[in-house]
């Protein structure tokens, strides 16, 4: 995560407990694969991984939202321990309510990270809305703040950076590393 950061995202991502993602063109590059015999496949960034492992280890909630179907995808969300993983989903607006107030939060202390049209409602209805660098013009205008790194190369890492850093977490998990 490079450059300032303004004070008003940083207020915004003290106050967040979950952390909800799209997927394609968010913790992917947006591009689909597929194989011969049809499986769509899903390429994941290992730096996004460890990020959200590293802000579930400080509590926060982490979910996926998003459209489309994949067996990738559920795969990859059991892997990293993300129980809130919601495919076939549409209204994401909606569905970030339904997880906010399952969890008993408000949707100020919820943060969505989108790149694309579909994610806009969700964003608007969000205390942090978050746009990967590569996001269509209209999403990065709904932002609070976007990313530098593009979708599916880190950008979700570099959420997770913001917020471990405006929650005063940064200094702490960085020493356990040292």
């Amino acid at each position: 995560m490079q450059g300032e950061i303004p004070a008003a995202v940083l207020q915004r991502a003290r106050a967040i407990r979950l952390l909800a993602l799209d997927v394609d063109g968010t913790l992917t590059d947006g591009r689909l694969w597929y194989a011969e015999d049809g499986r769509e496949l899903k390429v994941f960034h290992v730096r996004d991984g460890l990020g959200i492992k590293l802000v579930q280890r400080h509590g926060l909630a982490v979910a996926i939202i998003t459209a489309r179907v994949s067996h990738a995808l559920a795969l990859r969300a059991r892997e990293l321990d993300i129980v809130h993983l919601y495919q076939g989903r549409e209204d994401k607006r909606a569905c970030l309510g339904e997880i906010a107030n399952a969890l008993g939060l408000p949707l100020g202390a919820c943060a969505m990270v989108g790149d694309d049209l579909p994610d806009i409602a969700a964003m608007r209805s969000a205390g942090l809305a978050i746009a990967v660098a590569d996001a269509h013009p209209w999403v990065a205008a709904a932002a609070h703040w976007q990313t530098q790194r593009h979708g599916g190369a880190g950008a979700v890492r570099e959420v997770c950076d913001l917020l471990l850093r405006a929650q005063d977490l940064a200094t702490a998990e960085q020493a356990r590393w040292q």
